[in-house]
C-alpha cells in the first residue's frame, strides 16, 4: 500500500500533553501541521486549543480524525491503556492508518497490536527521543526510530517538526527504536551515580572540585555528563525536576527486563536502579531525575557546587 508523505497539510493526533508533549504538539503547531489532541487532563491543551488545535474526547475520536497517530506517555501501561478497549485508538483508526508511539516503553506493547491486528494494515513505528523537556520545547530532540524505512521518510516533516534533523535517526527494525532508548537512559543514569560517586570521593580526599572535574574532562575518563549535563548541579544547583525520578526508575526498570529478556545479565544496571529507587524513596517521586547526586552529598556532608554556582 503506498502511503502519501507527510505535509503540512497532514493532520497530526497527538496524546499525552505533559513535559514533553507539551512542547512537542506546541512545534508541530508551530510548523503549521492541524493538530487533534488528547490528555487526561482537558486544561493541558489549553493554549494548543486557543493556537488552533482540536480537542478529542477519547483516543478512538482522536484516531478517527487524524491522518497519524502519535503517542507519548508515561510508561507501557499507560500506552497500552490508549491503544486498546472500545474508546481506544484501535477503535477509531482507519485500517492502514499510522500510529507512532514516542513513549519510552517496550517492543511488547506494539508487537502485539501488529500480531492480533496484522489484517488491518497499520503502519507502525516506535520513535522514542532524547533531550529532556528543553529539547522538546526548543524542536531540538534526538529521535530513534524502529520500523520500516518507508515509513521513515514518508514521516521525516513529521519528526522534524520536533526534532533536530541531523539527528533523527532511523536505527531498525520495529523495535529497535524502543531499545536504543532504553540503552541510552541506562548508560547516562550509570554515568551519573558513577560521576557523583567519583566527585564525592574526590573532594572527600582534598582534592578541589574544579581541579578535578577539569582533570577528568582532560583524561580518558571523559564523557558527555561529566563535560556538560553534570553542570546542571556543579553550577546551577538544578537535578531537572523536569523529568520526575520516578520515570527513571521506570526505565531503569525496562532496560533491565529488556536485558532479561534476551539473556543478557545486567549487575551493573541492577545497582543502579537499587541506588535510584533509595533516592525515590528518600526524595519523592517528583524529585529530579539528578537526585540521586544528593545521596552522595549528604555522605560527604556539602554540596557539590563550583565557586560562584547560582543557588
Amino acid at each position: 500500500m503506498s502511503l502519501p508523505h507527510a505535509n503540512r497539510s497532514t493532520t497530526v493526533g497527538f496524546i499525552g500533553l505533559g513535559n514533553m508533549g507539551s512542547g512537542m504538539t506546541h512545534n508541530l503547531q508551530a510548523a503549521g501541521f492541524p493538530l487533534v489532541v488528547n490528555d487526561i487532563r482537558r486544561e493541558a491543551a489549553g493554549e494548543l486549543l486557543t493556537g488552533g488545535a482540536a480537542w478529542a474526547d477519547t483516543p478512538a475520536e482522536l484516531a478517527a480524525r487524524s491522518d497519524v497517530v502519535i503517542t507519548m506517555l508515561p510508561t507501557p501501561r499507560h500506552v497500552d491503556a490508549v491503544v486498546h478497549g472500545p474508546n481506544g485508538i484501535l477503535a477509531g483508526i482507519a485500517d492502514g492508518g499510522t500510529w507512532v508511539d514516542m513513549s519510552t516503553s517496550v517492543p511488547e506493547v506494539a508487537e502485539r497490536v501488529r500480531t492480533e491486528y496484522a489484517a488491518r494494515g497499520l503502519r507502525i513505528l516506535d520513535a522514542p527521543v532524547s533531550g529532556m523537556s528543553v529539547g522538546a520545547a526548543n524542536g531540538m530532540l534526538q529521535i530513534f526510530i524502529g520500523g520500516d524505512a518507508i515509513d521513515v521518510e514518508r514521516l521525516r516533516t513529521v519528526f522534524e517538526a520536533m526534532g533536530d534533523p541531523q539527528r533523527i535517526l532511523h536505527v531498525g527494525a520495529a523495535g529497535t527504536g524502543y531499545a536504543v532508548k532504553l540503552m541510552i537512559n541506562q548508560l547516562w543514569f550509570s554515568h551519573l551515580v558513577a560521576t557523583a560517586e567519583v566527585l564525592s570521593v574526590g573532594v572527600k580526599a582534598g582534592v578541589d572540585l574544579a581541579v578535578l572535574r577539569n582533570a577528568l574532562v582532560a583524561s580518558p575518563a571523559n564523557s558527555n555528563f561529566v563535560e556538560n549535563d553534570v553542570l546542571s548541579i556543579l553550577e546551577h544547583s538544578d537535578y531537572d525536576e523536569g523529568f520526575a525520578i520516578a520515570l527513571a526508575c521506570k526505565d531503569l526498570g525496562l532496560s533491565i527486563d529488556l536485558g532479561r529478556s534476551v539473556g543478557v545479565s545486567t549487575e551493573l544496571s541492577a545497582l543502579v536502579e537499587q541506588i535510584y529507587r533509595r533516592a525515590k524513596a528518600r526524595y519523592g517521586d517528583r524529585a529530579g531525575e539528578m537526585t540521586p547526586v544528593k545521596l552522595y552529598e549528604e555522605l560527604i556532608g556539602s554540596d557539590l557546587r563550583l565557586e560562584g554556582a547560582s543557588a
